[in-house]
């Protein structure tokens, strides 16, 4: 009941909400991602920006006994989230079919593993998260209907830019930073890094994949 929500805002200090397509029932919301920050988007245009928006994030199948989150589909939905603004994480942590497991997280060993990978990562990152955002940016996507979402930030002399594939499928990405110049593209946690000519790069997005970049200036 999503009209119910401007009622909501207006007497609580943080406004949060949860929908878990990677479990859902529902064909037309069963495996759409997108559907998380969509809700995100949702409270902070009602709230004016005036709250703090967190959202809830499925860790097990539910009340679904067939078909469940992976542990990749859980980052996605992290980082969809905290790319379109939200401020607190909330994991979904029970399984209630076929059998209850009250915290079936944690029965999970790969969705434990991962999780804890995830709260790690925006551990480390919260000072970058915090600070203001940075406007300008700005990426294409080389398949049509597969946007690339992203928030820029920058601290300490360093650019960061997380990216997300709002949807299914595969496409290259080409990333444009005016002002950047030359520079390398360190890609958080994947061991590897791109070179930045002129302030553009390209890299390469497969169903839903998040890429995390830090971006140093090479010395002129």
């Amino acid at each position: 009941h999503p009209e119910d929500y401007l009622e909501y805002i207006e007497g609580c200090d943080v406004a949060s909400f949860d929908i878990y397509p990677a479990c859902h029932d529902k064909s037309e919301i069963a495996g759409n991602l997108w559907y998380v920050p969509r809700g995100v988007d949702r409270l902070r245009r009602w709230s004016e920006d005036r709250k703090d928006v967190w959202c809830c994030i499925e860790t097990t199948g539910i009340n679904n006994a067939d078909r469940g989150p992976t542990p990749r589909q859980v980052r996605s939905e992290v980082w969809m989230a905290l790319i379109h603004g939200a401020r607190g994480i909330i994991y979904f942590a029970h399984q209630f079919k076929p059998k209850f497991i009250e915290a079936g997280l944690l029965a999970d060993e790969a969705m434990a593993r991962e999780v804890g990978a995830i709260n790690r990562q925006i551990h480390e990152l919260a000072p970058v998260l915090n600070s203001p955002d940075v406007k300008g940016a700005g990426v294409t996507s080389s398949e049509k209907g597969t946007p690339i979402d992203l928030l820029v930030k920058r601290r300490d002399g360093r650019t960061y830019v997380f990216s997300v594939a709002m949807r299914e499928g595969e496409t290259t990405a080409t990333f444009t930073l005016p002002g950047l110049g030359d520079a390398r593209v360190e890609v958080l946690g994947e061991g590897r890094t791109i070179d930045a000519v002129a302030g553009k790069w390209e890299d390469r997005f497969e169903g839903y994949q998040v890429h995390l970049y830090r971006i140093v200036p090479n010395p002129s």
